[in-house]
């Protein structure tokens, strides 16, 4: 009996020496690569340890990591933090660089899993000739005369139904502005369609979001897993719905009629490539829109100032108009002040922190060794808070974009920037400037309270942001 305890707590001591050994070996390992590296000349910066490198701490720390290695190693520097090695890049003008030259190898490189759910079709999976083309197809899409024409009058449409039954209720405003998000662009792709798929698509669609940002591992129960089934499930709802518009002679005046009008549409996508386009156009307008619009309620609440500048812009728009009349493209082009407003809620919230490349070879950059197959960080986050780029940074200041042509400058990555630059800025633009248009001009309101706000790893209310809704003419 005594043998057989002595032999198993020697067993568990060996277990846990090999552990020790193994994990010992592999700092040692890593630390050599990093000597290694910084033989070759790669920036800056520790690689944290090994397998996991510093995400823990990055995603701990969220702003805090990155203040804290800027301090350090300055604006570019290297680190282990999504999975791989990555070159974290702060500078201004360097990031303008990496983003303008997606030709000297410096391509996309999102998470496996936000690839793998949104189909390698996805404009954020494809390069080159490739990316050009489904890139010209998006675009084919939302040019400003679809815009004008047809989008916008959906657009208004939709946000007056929207906001019709707000009055005298206790709303959560971040899951409206995710609702209104979703099913506005729903609309926009599927039109009279849209809402006898709307239910089982946005239940779906919520799950596939989760799914991008989270590990691929293909487990039951994990969101990577739910994400694909939810992709799968998305993909036998717009089958259905392209079966059906095939069989039918009918004209349909909405995107997914323009993709599919191939006497019409230069860019001849395949089944696939037309599926892939739908679910990248609404996950790419879905968080931005959602989360703008929740923001920018939150601080017109908070900056009564700034709100009834607002409203002085969108009264005066309604004062030309007879109460039925909709928003128009003249309206939009006089909403300077409502811009102005999107673009500060986006600075100061950092919807967006900023976007992810790859090296295709080896490559100097900043006077470094960019080992080929690294990410790089382009982290635009510090960026909308640099005092030397942004007098008092912290301040939420519309006017600040009001006559300085701030938006030309070569630091304002807010919606990407060269041949990646977000295609959809200006429809966005139009569906928040239409959603605070009828929100100001219909209703007053006040914070219920208690609700907290991160905005790290994403911009979010983790309980909900609620609001007390009344109508503006009480």
């Amino acid at each position: 009996m005594c043998f057989s305890v002595v032999g198993a707590l020697m067993a568990i001591f060996m277990a846990i020496l090999c552990l020790v050994l193994v994990f010992c070996f592999g700092f040692v390992i890593l630390r050599w690569n990093e000597v290694r590296y910084m033989m070759k000349g790669l920036p800056p910066g520790t690689m944290g340890w090994p397998v996991f490198g510093e995400t823990t701490e990055f995603l701990k720390q969220g702003p805090n990591f990155m203040k804290i290695h800027r301090a350090r190693y300055g604006s570019f520097f290297k680190s282990h933090i999504l999975g791989c090695p990555t070159i974290v890049s702060m500078d201004p003008e360097l990031n303008r660089y990496i983003l303008m030259n997606e030709a000297k190898g410096l391509v996309p490189g999102y998470p496996q899993s936000m690839l793998d759910i949104l189909g390698k079709c996805n404009i954020a999976a494809v390069h080159g000739s490739t990316h050009k083309y489904m890139r010209g197809a998006l675009l084919s899409i939302i040019s400003p005369a679809l815009i004008r024409d047809q989008l916008l009058p959906k657009i208004d449409e939709f946000m007056k139904t929207h906001l019709s039954d707000w009055d005298n209720k206790v709303i959560n405003i971040q899951d409206k502005t995710k609702e209104m998000a979703f099913l506005s662009s729903l609309k926009q792709i599927a039109g009279m369609e849209s809402s006898s798929i709307s239910q089982p698509f946005m239940t779906e669609f919520f799950k596939l979001v989760l799914g991008t940002l989270s590990l691929p591992i293909d487990f039951p129960g994990t969101n990577y897993s739910r994400g694909l089934q939810a992709r799968n499930n998305i993909i036998s709802i717009l089958n259905e719905l392209l079966e059906e518009r095939r069989a039918s002679q009918d004209t349909h005046l909405d995107m997914l009629g323009c993709l599919m009008g191939r006497d019409e549409n230069r860019y001849k996508l395949s089944h696939e490539e037309i599926i892939d386009l739908i679910i990248t156009i609404i996950y790419s307008g879905y968080e931005t829109v959602s989360t703008t619009s929740m923001m920018a309620v939150k601080y017109l609440y908070d900056h009564p100032k700034v709100l009834d500048e607002i409203r002085k812009e969108h009264f005066a728009i309604r004062d030309r108009k007879k109460p039925e009349d909709p928003i128009d493209c003249n309206d939009l082009k006089s909403m300077r002040f409502t811009r102005a407003v999107i673009f500060e809620t986006s600075r100061l919230a950092t919807i967006v922190n900023g976007v992810l490349r790859k090296t295709t070879h080896d490559m100097e950059l900043n006077g470094y060794l960019i080992p080929k197959g690294w990410r790089i960080y382009v982290y635009t986050r510090e960026i909308n808070y640099d005092p030397f780029l942004y007098h008092d940074p912290l301040t939420f200041n519309p006017w600040r974009w009001l006559g300085n042509s701030l938006e030309s400058h070569s630091h304002f990555l807010i919606f990407g920037g060269g041949t990646r630059q977000c295609p959809g800025k200006e429809l966005g633009i139009a569906e928040i400037s239409t959603f605070l248009h009828y929100f100001v001009t219909r209703y007053r309101w006040e914070e219920v309270g208690g609700d907290e706000l991160m905005k790290f790893p994403r911009v979010e209310a983790p309980n909900g942001l609620h609001i007390r809704v009344s109508s503006y003419s009480n």
